[in-house]
């Protein structure tokens, strides 16, 4: 970009012009105090403004900061800017549900619930805003296994059950199965073909407002070899940046599931604890990969079991590891009939109790 484009007073163009300096890219790739010894005539305070200039002339929107994430203030995103779980307390959980901008991860080990809240925010997100959806359908993108097409149109027949407080009318008025789109990609090469011309064209329909990836691990683990870890980032980098623009340009959640590695003892350059200190297992793809996702959660499945109603479920408990507008916090939930639901604290010697 041109500094000619810019809002500058005279007596920094004249600066600019005598220092040889005429581009944007020029003025951000050095430092205040650099920038201020080229250009001999400005003060400290006349460079930074300077700066900002530039800085704000490369933005494509106004920064946001966690603050007006958590309150809900950020002005590029609509009300009601998150995605419900479906379910109050897992919505509490998040602060309102999944953030429509951002990359959103859910790693646990096998069989731990995560294809679970996979499949409850695709019927989640096509719901009307009040209802804490979206109005638009699905893109659901297997790497290792089939789609779990049964257990989708259990959970379909479920919903009503599910969510009481909507009317019954308007869950029958919605085609669920007809608004998901499944993808299956055998290799990378695939997984990028589907992320780059596939998914960008159902957003651009209008068709989707949410991309899901079961899992984003299997295809990074499987191609590369231990000795080709720079190469592996390079391609993971590639993935998560197609992934963010789809997000951002649409304001589409991004619901990635991983999976998790064993931690080993000793040193470990690679490893990322990010708060899981004492943990046995950490979430796959190491550090490369946590420095793309904007929201970690981990699923855990518990000894012991949970009863309501003479129905019997597995506890699991959901923890927020890191988010930029998020405590660490966790809740007790269960996988029922009807899908996902979590426990509050003050439940659980009540209509649901954990036993041995």
């Amino acid at each position: 970009m041109d500094l000619e484009q810019l809002e500058l007073s005279p007596r920094v163009r004249n600066a600019l012009r005598k220092a040889c300096v005429r581009s944007v890219r020029e003025v951000l790739s050095v430092s205040a105090p650099e920038l201020q010894h080229r250009l001999a005539l400005l003060s400290l305070r006349e460079v930074k403004e300077l700066h900002a200039a530039a800085a704000a002339a490369c933005r494509s929107s106004p920064p946001v900061t966690a603050l007006q994430l958590a309150r809900g203030e950020c002005p590029s995103l609509e009300p009601g800017h998150r995605l419900s779980l479906a379910c109050p307390v897992l919505d509490n959980l998040l602060r309102g549900g999944l953030p429509l901008r951002g990359i959103t991860e859910l790693a646990g080990e096998s069989a731990a619930g995560k294809t679970q809240f996979a499949l409850q925010l695709c019927l989640s997100v096509q719901y009307p805003q009040e209802h804490g959806g979206l109005g638009s359908g699905a893109v659901y993108i297997c790497t290792e296994d089939s789609f779990p097409i049964k257990r989708l149109r259990q959970l379909i027949t479920q919903q009503a059950r599910l969510r009481p407080n909507v009317p019954q009318a308007l869950i029958r008025s919605l085609r669920f199965s007809d608004n998901i789109y499944i993808e299956h990609t055998a290799d990378l090469e695939a997984l990028q073909a589907c992320v780059s011309q596939r998914v960008p064209m159902l957003l651009e329909r209008g068709l989707v407002r949410l991309v899901v990836v079961d899992s984003v691990a299997a295809l990074f683990r499987t191609e590369f070899q231990a000795d080709e870890a720079i190469e592996r980032a390079r391609h993971l980098l590639a993935f998560s940046s197609t992934l963010h623009r789809l997000s951002h340009t649409h304001a589409a959640p991004v619901f990635c599931i991983n999976q998790v590695s064993d931690v080993v003892d000793g040193p470990n350059p690679g490893r990322c604890d990010y708060g899981l200190v004492d943990s046995k297992v950490q979430p796959a793809l190491g550090i490369a990969w946590a420095n793309q996702v904007m929201v970690r959660l981990m699923l855990w499945r518990q000894e012991g079991c949970l009863r309501s109603g003479g129905r019997t479920s597995a506890p699991r408990r959901l923890e927020v590891v890191f988010a930029p507008h998020l405590p660490r916090a966790s809740c007790l939930c269960g996988v029922w009939e009807e899908g996902v639901r979590a426990i509050p604290d003050e439940d659980l010697g009540e209509e649901l109790q954990t036993t041995s």
